[in-house]
């Protein structure tokens, strides 16, 4: 397929206004509620982490599972959720995990076991899974590529963004009546959603049957099921080591066994006829750099809120409330951005946009490593706080609308999957590592019991090193020269 970039265009063309129908606004809201939903869940559930520690008689390690229960889950099947969306038809897909979303939802409110709220957590995500990337391809293939396509991706995960982080917001407000409405929040809303879908969402031809497929087409389960099991494998090993030993058996033994499982999953990629992904994609255009970004970007971050909850809670005393409006110049800078991104996208270019947001990232996470145990919120947390949302609110939507550009629509629920994969097994394993260093101090795996606030700090700040690294070596990778292509890259 011979395409150029979505973004190219010549130099003092004027761009006809984008307009859309009322189904297709609504066709938008639908799927960006679910998106926000999606986000909502992540960060809502990290406000309440200590509160859940404290009830149910948690750890940082065990706590690190609630959140990465729900990320694995999210990122271990999210190609197989693309490819299905493709095959089966993406309605039904997205219709269906919806429902199962809510459900999981209302159980986690509702349980009082651990090894439950960590099992719903983890449907949750599967579930989810399959939502993102059926959305993303249903906003792919009902608007057209170019500025079209480009302003509803760019709505479409600029919700995404401001969902997780004014969902910090919202994880505070609901933990202070309870964290179990944390959960329970998401259920009428992912209802309502399901209703409004089932009348806006149009209806689809599933890939398998619109070419003529059979039973031949296949969902590759050999693929998910072992990329599944090898993300699960290296994750755990990543938590389990620094109780374990690094040096252990049960270490090593998990390392090799996760690595063989990853092997034999990319060797079926290369052998099956219908692979979950088809690594060659990776080679067009900005494929490849922007999942590495996506990796950087949501990796980093996750595990920088990760450790935030826990000082500002932990350290310093905070309320979850009074964290969450701290917070709140983040998500009110990544929602209001929603109306310009694609006007940004379109003048600027994608790639520029990336390195703007991570390098504002970047800086966001190094400031704050001057905080200590007694800082003023103007100078030493507010900062890195509006770096870090002008850094999403650049680099978000602009890495999403370059990891699908130029991808023919028989792909873009593989597109969509792949990059959703990438932000969401990259953070799972930054987080691991994050929690893997923590926890490998004394005292971490109470929560840090018996320490003094300045200990404590130091018990953290392992972690924000982490996240600094990580957002730095997503903006080496971005800023990298373009190797010259015959399809134009999408450089201005």
């Amino acid at each position: 397929m011979t395409s150029t970039s979505t973004l190219e265009r010549p130099a003092g063309e004027r761009l006809a206004p984008v307009r859309w129908s009322r189904a297709q606004w609504m066709l938008l809201l639908v799927l960006c509620t679910v998106l926000a939903l999606d986000a909502l869940d992540v960060s809502m559930v990290g406000v309440a982490l200590p509160s859940i520690g404290t009830e149910l008689h948690l750890g940082t390690e065990s706590l690190q599972w609630i959140v990465s229960a729900y990320v694995l889950g999210y990122g271990s099947l999210l190609l197989l959720g693309g490819r299905m969306a493709d095959l089966l038809g993406r309605r039904r897909i997205f219709l269906i995990a919806l429902s199962v979303f809510a459900a999981a939802s209302l159980l986690g409110g509702l349980v009082d076991d651990p090894a439950l709220l960590i099992g719903t957590r983890f449907l949750k995500g599967l579930a989810a899974a399959f939502t993102a990337p059926a959305g993303f391809s249903i906003i792919t293939t009902n608007f057209a590529e170019g500025r079209e396509r480009n302003r509803a991706v760019s709505i479409f995960t600029t919700f995404g963004a401001s969902g997780f982080s004014l969902g910090l917001v919202v994880g505070g407000l609901m933990t202070a009546m309870s964290w179990r409405w944390t959960f329970l929040v998401s259920v009428p809303v992912a209802v309502a959603v399901v209703i409004l879908g089932l009348k806006y969402i149009p209806r689809d031809n599933a890939a398998g049957r619109a070419e003529g497929s059979n039973q031949d087409s296949g969902h590759d389960l050999w693929g998910a099921v072992t990329l599944a099991a090898g993300m699960l494998g290296l994750v755990y090993t990543l938590v389990a080591a620094p109780g374990n030993g690094w040096g252990s058996v049960a270490t090593i033994a998990g390392f090799v066994a996760s690595a063989a499982v990853l092997a034999a999953f990319a060797l079926i990629e290369n052998r099956v006829r219908h692979p979950l992904i088809r690594f060659s994609i990776l080679r067009e255009g900005w494929v490849a750099r922007a999942n590495l970004s996506a990796v950087g970007l949501f990796g980093s971050y996750l595990s920088f809120q990760f450790i935030l909850t826990l000082y500002l809670q932990s350290v310093l005393g905070w309320s979850p409330l009074g964290m969450a409006l701290a917070l709140l110049p983040t998500g009110l800078l990544v929602a209001s951005s929603a109306p310009f991104a694609d006007r940004l996208i379109d003048k600027f270019g994608a790639p520029w946009l990336i390195r703007t947001g991570l390098a504002s990232l970047a800086l966001g996470y190094l400031l704050f490593l001057r905080v200590g145990t007694s800082p003023n919120y103007v100078t030493d947390i507010l900062p890195s706080v509006l770096l870090l949302g002008v850094g999403f609110a650049l680099a978000f939507p602009s890495i999403n609308v370059q990891a699908t550009a130029g991808i023919r629509n028989s792909e873009q629920g593989l597109a969509a999957g792949l990059i959703q994969t990438s932000t969401q097994v990259g953070a799972a394993l930054v987080l691991a590592v994050t929690t893997a260093m923590v926890s490998g101090h004394g005292n971490a795996s109470d929560g840090g019991a018996g320490l003094d606030a300045a200990a404590m700090l130091e018990l953290y700040r392992p972690g924000l090193i982490l996240s600094a690294a990580v957002a730095v070596a997503a903006l080496l990778i971005a800023a990298a020269p373009s190797r010259s292509r015959k399809r134009v890259a999408v450089e201005h």
